[in-house]
């Protein structure tokens, strides 16, 4: 199946007192390089993020995947008086009133603005059921970014197929060329070793001068290059009937098409030919600028 690398999923919950907020985002990539943005608490589960990610199915792209986590309700929370901090605090407040003569104003908001008397406790969230909150979140998002690479992937599809069968139609026109030219140089080149023979009047062997034109006629044919071209384009529509990953297997065909196509344009010096060879080059190069968004 034809999956694209760019792609988008968005997804968010409220689980459990949690608010859960999950984002994905994918470009081209070379191999699968994810990387993950969740709240410093849970950072325990990046790993435990990346290989859910990968089980479900994506194997190539650059994803960038946020986690967000926030605390609605926290039970285990809570701020307690530290009584022994607290006496020592306000004897000094005392102290300073006293011995300085000044307005006594020590109330219970300017004793609580010095934070230190309180003492903080944050509850510590079990991992395991955190997990657990954050997955079904997580398992939209992904549904929604993998279905959209899906879709992305068929038009992708549709276009490749399409340009690959315009490619088919230069490469009938190049065979077609193909072999009037070298018929023709053939008997160009025939035509002229006679020439040299007569004027160097030396007797013509038949046999020879056939078996020469051959073998120089047969440098300029490009019979195996095109079989094999074709078995390349067999070899591309296979790959599309596959459930795997395609990018790659792709890019690699198509640096083998580049290559038959060139030996094709050297060994066919005609002008039209040539045109048709520089047209088949460039729809490669689209082809392979399209395959780098595949998975």
């Amino acid at each position: 199946m034809a999956k694209s690398m760019t792609a988008f999923g968005r997804a968010g919950e409220i689980v459990n007192g949690k608010e859960v907020l999950v984002e994905i985002r994918s470009v081209n990539n070379r191999y699968l390089d994810v990387s993950v943005k969740i709240s410093r608490a849970f950072g325990a589960l990046e790993e435990r993020a990346k290989a859910h990610l990968q089980s479900r199915g994506v194997h190539r792209g650059k994803v960038d995947l946020l986690i967000s986590v926030n605390l609605l309700e926290n039970k285990a929370a809570g701020v307690s008086l530290d009584r022994a901090y607290a006496q020592s605090y306000i004897q000094a407040l005392r102290a300073l009133r006293d011995e300085f003569s000044l307005p006594d104003d020590i109330s219970t908001m300017s004793v609580a603005s010095n934070r230190d008397i309180f003492v903080f406790t944050h509850g510590e969230e079990d991992e395991e059921e955190v997990w657990r909150d954050i997955l079904p979140v997580y398992d939209q998002a992904i549904d929604m970014f993998l279905e959209r690479r899906t879709a992305e992937g068929e038009n992708l599809k549709k276009d490749l197929l399409e340009k690959k069968r315009e490619l088919e139609k230069l490469t009938e026109e190049v065979e077609k060329r193909a072999a009037v030219y070298t018929a023709n140089y053939r008997a160009k080149l025939e035509a002229r070793l006679r020439t040299v023979l007569e004027d160097h009047k030396i007797a013509a062997d038949e046999s020879r001068i056939l078996t020469e034109c051959a073998i120089f006629a047969d440098k300029t044919a490009v019979d195996e290059e095109l079989v094999r071209l074709r078995s390349h384009f067999s070899a591309y529509d296979e790959i599309f009937e596959k459930e795997e990953p395609m990018g790659r297997k792709l890019d690699f065909l198509l640096q083998e098409m580049n290559r038959e196509t060139n030996t094709i344009g050297s060994k066919c010096s005609e002008a039209e030919t040539a045109a048709l060879v520089v047209e088949m080059k460039c729809l490669l190069e689209k082809i392979r600028e399209q395959v780098q968004n595949l998975e």
